[in-house]
């Protein structure tokens, strides 16, 4: 009876699937400008890579922690940051950082818009 219990429990903890804490997918990339949102372009995420659809964009790199960050975005000074609670919606709010205004940059925001989840 031992033996049916635990293989019956492996069983469903095997086929139950996991909740996945890293951004996986297409998604649209759109900017807030003057309360519209203003789609520029199309991202596929990968573990902790992420590329433009536009050829000429270098490859991202996505640093996972409290909050996510998105390094090497269209120009090497630039920086998203998301929300770790924000990956699981198919709508991801991120916000936009300039290394170039110095100290704690990730405090002062630049700019903001939406990754939307291509399905």
């Amino acid at each position: 009876m031992k033996y049916f219990i635990l293989i019956t429990t492996f069983f469903f903890i095997n086929f139950n699937p996991q909740e996945n804490d890293k951004l996986n997918g297409r998604y649209n990339y759109l900017l807030e400008d003057y309360d519209l949102y203003v789609q520029k372009d199309k991202i596929t995420f990968k573990d902790s890579v992420f590329v433009f659809d536009n050829k000429y964009q270098p490859k991202g790199k996505i640093s996972y922690g409290n909050v996510i960050l998105l390094e090497n975005f269209i120009n090497t000074d630039l920086i998203i940051s998301i929300s770790k609670d924000q990956i699981k919606k198919d709508t991801i709010l991120f916000y936009m950082h300039d290394k170039r205004d110095g100290g704690n940059y990730l405090d002062s925001s630049t700019g903001k818009g939406k990754l939307i989840k291509i399905k």
